[in-house]
């Protein structure tokens, strides 16, 4: 009985602790508009989330925040004034040893985003760290100079990839999800949306439309299945009102995605203020993208902020709570993994995401 409850005890906390995010580094020679752009569907138990500005650094810089850190002691992900940014993904299957990882991803970020400028100043960072560094993951980083790069990091070191190669990247991206090519393949995890957002990437850099608004829409919002070619489109035709519950797993959204961000970085030479963070707070599905931008004359959106009367930021209170209607069957632990798919998408149009998309596209208009 020790042993089923310690094994029990394990498998609780990979499910429920774990950081199954979906990423990707794009360079910006396969762009629509030639800029660099870092992706991260953030999967996590910390569904609430904020965006904070800080001025305590070399540069000024944003990031995204867990709401119950009110510290803001980690950042996972953001940029800075100088037009550098960083998001990770935890892999699996760096480290083949049995020190405990910190867990302190988010640390590093908010301490690169406070003095790095560019790629090589990341790197130096992570040469300069203490071995072993109790990490293993995938920290993804563009700069102002047109960089674009993954560190697989791990307690001995670290491995750099480029996505400006074409040796590497043929088609001008990297994804990670929650393993390394550096490590063991096969175990890690994640695999079955890795392939997912591949498949999203290549069509977009084939079709000259790859940009945040392609990599939100179609990548954080894929309702498409790689392994089951289940595609959930194809519920859209049954009117509003009808329950429609289906198995949702490995689709690139999931339940326990908090948010889902793209940094739009500049073109070499581009005053690197023009830096966008394109924001989806609280569940993708729920949620509208708003830009974010660092500016020393102006704030953040209030609705991004940390509101002291509902302990969150208003963007991802509102999506949470629209999330619910999604999630009607709440009976055993297994109520999870089931969704009602016709408060998303259904004849009548009335789905969260049917309302959202059209008024989001007015934002990315405007923006």
């Amino acid at each position: 009985m020790k042993t089923f409850a310690a094994l029990f005890l394990v498998l609780f906390l990979i499910q429920f602790n774990g950081k199954p995010c979906t990423t990707a580094v794009v360079s910006g020679k396969y762009t629509r508009d030639g800029r660099p752009l870092l992706w991260k569907n953030r999967d996590t138990h910390a569904l609430n989330n904020k965006i904070v500005r800080f001025t305590d650094g070399k540069y000024m810089y944003a990031g995204l925040v867990n709401s119950t850190d009110t510290l803001n002691l980690s950042i996972w992900q953001g940029f800075n004034s100088a037009g550098f940014a960083i998001m990770n993904s935890a892999s699996y299957n760096l480290n083949n040893d049995t020190i405990e990882t910190s867990g302190f991803e988010g640390r590093l970020m908010k301490k690169a985003l406070q003095s790095c400028a560019t790629i090589d100043e990341f790197e130096t960072l992570l040469k300069e760290m203490d071995k072993p560094t109790r990490l293993e993951a995938n920290f993804g980083v563009i700069d102002a100079r047109g960089g674009a790069a993954y560190f697989e990091l791990g307690n001995t070191g670290y491995t750099k990839i480029d996505a400006n190669d074409p040796r590497i990247a043929p088609y001008g991206y990297i994804i990670r999800t929650n393993f390394s090519t550096t490590g063991e393949m096969g175990i890690g995890g994640v695999y079955i949306r890795y392939v997912t957002a591949d498949r999203m990437m290549e069509m977009a850099v084939k079709e000259r439309r790859l940009d945040a608004k392609t990599i939100l829409q179609e990548g954080s919002r894929s309702l498409y299945h790689s392994l089951t070619h289940v595609n959930l489109n194809s519920y859209a035709d049954i009117p509003s009102g009808h329950r429609t519950m289906v198995y949702f797993e490995d689709f690139i959204p999931r339940r326990s995605t908090s948010s889902s961000t793209v940094v739009q970085g500049v073109k070499k030479g581009e005053d690197p203020v023009f830096t966008t963070m394109w924001t989806v707070l609280g569940w993708p599905l729920a949620s509208v993208t708003i830009p974010v931008w660092l500016n020393e004359k102006t704030d953040l959106p209030e609705i991004m902020k940390f509101d002291d009367s509902i302990k969150d930021a208003p963007l991802c209170h509102w999506a949470l709570t629209a999330k619910k209607r999604c999630y009607p069957y709440t009976w055993g632990t297994s109520s999870m993994h089931y969704m009602d798919v016709n408060g998303l998408i259904n004849a009548d149009h009335t789905g969260t995401l049917q309302m959202i998309v059209p008024f989001e596209n007015r934002i990315f208009a405007k923006a």
